[in-house]
């Protein structure tokens, strides 16, 4: 049985909203803090287990996305304050 389809749907998300609101916004950060924004911004959201991204979006109500993303945008938003004020200098 292979499982490689098998992934946190939350993902790309997360990037997404990094590319969209944390890169535009601050360019200059570099590739490190940037993936540790998204690790701390997906731990701290629940995770949402699928085979297909597909499935998820044809159960999941207009309501549940917007919730979602909500959930998203704020996950990175606290991750970037968490991170950037835990830099060492």
């Amino acid at each position: 049985m292979a499982f490689e389809n098998v992934h946190n749907y939350l993902e790309q998300l997360v990037f997404e909203e990094i590319n969209r609101s944390v890169i535009e916004q601050q360019p200059n950060l570099n590739e490190n803090l940037l993936e540790d924004i998204a690790c701390v911004a997906l731990n701290n959201l629940t995770p949402h287990y699928v085979s297909h991204n597909v499935y998820l979006a044809f159960y999941q109500s207009p309501a549940e996305r917007k919730l979602i993303d909500s959930q998203v945008r704020n996950a990175v938003a606290d991750a970037v304050t968490f991170v950037l004020s835990h830099q060492r200098s």
